[in-house]
């Protein structure tokens, strides 16, 4: 069992050379891996014994990708190029066994070998772009020329795997083992070199075939028109478009040329480094510092969810998705029926998109059950109240959930800003009670922000954590705060939106300038959608805000046709309203003021600068973990661009010092609270500090 370097080892099999990664966890193409690829390749070359060459790996994955270690490092040869070339050019036929995952880079050195066998399992794929990049090792040349263009164009500008089966359906595999395991699978593609021998068919390079570059003349134009509302605001989809556009209309060798033109403006650029700090930061997020790894974790067998309207029944369907059943109470028959029809009429939805079956809307809909008693959640292994956004109403909901639930349940608060210590301290178990702030729609947004309490136990903390994981969501863990993470700063941008429009701004305008800096929409259109009314009591109305100006004047947003803007019935497109703008700048008038032109640059200053701000403030409270959990809150509950790392990483990209320097002027000049600077940004700014340089808090 020759060892050629410390992971990878050449055997010799009748005729056939078998060269084996081993480098755990995920056979990364480290230095020595390289430097085996091509020695292997050499050695099997100038042994007249071999004919073929099987390439396979150890453990659990084919070649992950890149080694991440080596990043900040000199490099170290053989280049992955040099490792590529030994095997495309070697004068034997090469079979590369792939299992797993045969992404990024691993797949551009599978792609290199002459043919390829799949475990039935194995994933194929180029996800660069998620990470606002391109294949750089040949990907983009070799892909569209074994699967076709239109392919290559779905892969890689969506960054999704396929399975095995579609692998070998589009011509990226040749091959499908029988079974699962390293063995079949060794067996499979060992079997295959030798009937390629048999056979005597030619080695034919995948950087040299043309047969499958043959295109409809509209494919890019289609796929830019399919992609460009998902992918707005972004590079890399576009890269990856022209590289594969060279592909389809250069020799290999210039088509490489422009992949690495393109590829190295993407890495250059902040891009690339706001998505990959977002990849990482992800991940952080779900890392808590003072709750131990080995913490018991509660399994939730079932859920009870406390109202079926919007949220709730939005809730309910997380639960039911996952195949754990859930129990929706409401207050009478009628909301009830009414709150499960909508939940079955997202699901037919959903199926006739294609996106689940038929069976699953019966399957799904059979784990959620409906009650007019709280009485029901007597044996739920967690309740989560969904009820309207009043702190004593809460309040009495958690009194009931105390008397009626379990020992070791765990009682959820899904408020967007109410005092979680306030609602547990309606209880006689405070350390069971944590929020989990879910956003609307609640089936379909992945972000929840799991609030702990003052006395919120570390158990329940993990096991909330962990289920929400298991739902499908990214969570985040913050503290007690009016608002918590997004919303409090959020408050702080509509505080200055509402100034800037007494100034002489319009609700156009301003949300021009938010949507193209990359939001999916500006604070007024979202207020419209939403619909103004929303907590507001024409009792209780003053005429003190613009918003309440609105509601006086009959208008409530997209639900009837009139908010900040005028909808058209049939289409819903939104058109400035002029009524508006006079009703808004004679509410200026009558305070006072004095209409005047605001640059685009001062509204998005405004806008993004007080969140920054807060977002320090939160982080010296600890209300936040770390800086990149405020991004990832940000980026997923609210829309902020994922191309700018989301608000905190796109302060450091800008300059601590010149943030800074901007809230102290405006602060100077425009006063208010949120204006005052929070001295851990006014530190860090005067040090040359970044917010993502912060260590994690408790």
């Amino acid at each position: 069992m020759p060892e050629l370097t410390q992971s990878v080892r050449l055997d010799v099999d009748g005729e056939i050379a078998v060269i084996t990664i081993d480098n755990p966890p995920v056979n990364a193409l480290s230095f020595h891996v390289r430097q085996g690829i091509y020695d292997g390749m050499h050695a099997a070359a100038a042994d007249d014994a071999v004919k073929a060459v099987v390439l396979i790996c150890a453990g659990r994955t084919f070649i992950a990708g890149a080694d991440i270690t080596e990043f900040s490092k000199p490099p170290v040869p053989p280049s992955l190029q040099g490792a590529q070339d030994a095997m495309e050019n070697c004068t034997k036929p090469v079979v590369a066994a792939v299992h797993g995952t045969a992404l990024g880079g691993g797949l551009e050195v599978a792609m290199c070998a002459h043919f390829r066998v799949a475990a039935p399992g194995a994933k194929f794929g180029l996800p660069e772009v998620k990470l606002g990049l391109l294949p750089g090792a040949g990907g983009t040349q070799r892909l569209p020329r074994v699967t076709g263009v239109a392919k290559a164009l779905e892969m890689m500008t969506s960054g999704e795997p396929i399975g095995s089966a579609e692998a070998l359906d589009c011509g990226l595999v040749d091959r499908v083992a029988d079974a699962e395991g390293h063995d079949a699978l060794l067996a499979a593609a060992v079997g295959f070199a030798r009937q390629v021998l048999a056979e005597g068919r030619p080695l034919t390079r995948i950087r040299d075939r043309s047969d499958k570059l043959a295109h409809d003349p509209g494919v890019f134009a289609d796929i830019r028109q399919k992609i460009a509302h998902r992918t707005r605001g972004f590079l890399a989809p576009e890269y990856n478009i022209r590289c594969i556009e060279a592909a389809a209309t250069l020799p290999f060798d210039e088509g490489l040329a422009v992949e690495r033109k393109l590829f190295g403006e993407l890495m250059s650029g902040n891009q690339s480094k706001a998505q990959q700090y977002y990849f990482f930061a992800e991940r952080e997020a779900a890392k808590i510092p003072d709750i131990p790894k080995d913490t018991p974790i509660t399994k939730v067998g079932k859920a009870g969810v406390l109202g079926g309207g919007t949220m709730g029944g939005g809730i309910a369907m997380n639960f039911a998705n996952v195949g754990i059943p859930v129990t929706i109470v409401e207050r009478d028959e009628e909301s009830l029926a009414r709150g499960l029809s909508v939940i079955r009429k997202n699901y037919e939805r959903s199926a006739a998109r294609g996106s689940i079956s038929s069976d699953d809307v019966g399957t799904r809909m059979a784990l959620i059950s409906g009650s007019v008693d709280k009485g029901d959640f007597h044996d739920c292994d967690i309740l989560v109240e969904a009820v309207f956004e009043d702190l004593e109403l809460k309040k009495s909901v958690f009194a009931e959930f105390d008397s009626i639930a379990k020992p070791g349940a765990i009682l959820a608060s899904n408020t967007s800003a109410l005092d979680v210590n306030a609602i547990a301290a309606a209880t006689t178990r405070p350390e069971s009670v944590i929020g989990t702030h879910f956003f609307s729609p609640a089936n379909v947004m992945k972000l929840c922000e799991v609030v702990r309490g003052e006395k919120t136990a570390p158990e329940v903390i993990a096991s909330t954590m962990a289920l929400a994981k298991q739902i499908n969501k990214i969570a985040v863990l913050v503290g007690v705060c009016h608002g918590f993470v997004g919303n409090r700063m959020l408050f702080m941008r509509g505080i200055e939106g509402e100034k800037m429009l007494l100034e002489g701004a319009t609700p156009a305008q301003i949300d021009k300038v938010i949507h193209d800096f990359g939001f999916p929409m500006g604070p007024y259109a979202m207020n419209d959608l939403a619909g103004l009314d929303i907590g507001w009591k024409a009792e209780k109305s003053s005429g003190s805000t613009v918003r309440e100006l609105m509601c006086e004047s009959g208008r409530r947003g997209q639900k009837n046709g009139r908010g900040y803007y005028v909808y058209d019935p049939e289409t819903r497109a939104a058109t400035p309203d002029p009524e508006v703008e006079e009703m808004i700048r004679a509410f200026a008038r009558s305070r006072g003021g004095e209409p005047r032109t605001l640059s685009d640059q001062e509204i998005l200053e405004r806008c993004l600068y007080p969140m920054v701000n807060e977002g320090a403030k939160i982080l010296e409270e600890g209300i936040a973990i770390r800086a990149s959990d405020i991004d990832v809150v940000w980026i997923n509950g609210y829309g902020w661009p994922l191309y700018t790392g989301g608000p905190m990483f796109w302060a450091d990209t800008i300059g601590l010092a010149e943030v800074a320097a901007r809230i102290n002027e405006n602060h100077a000049r425009l006063g208010g609270e949120h204006w005052k600077i929070s001295p851990l940004l006014q530190r860090l700014a005067d040090e040359g500090g970044t917010f993502q340089k912060l260590g994690a808090k408790r």
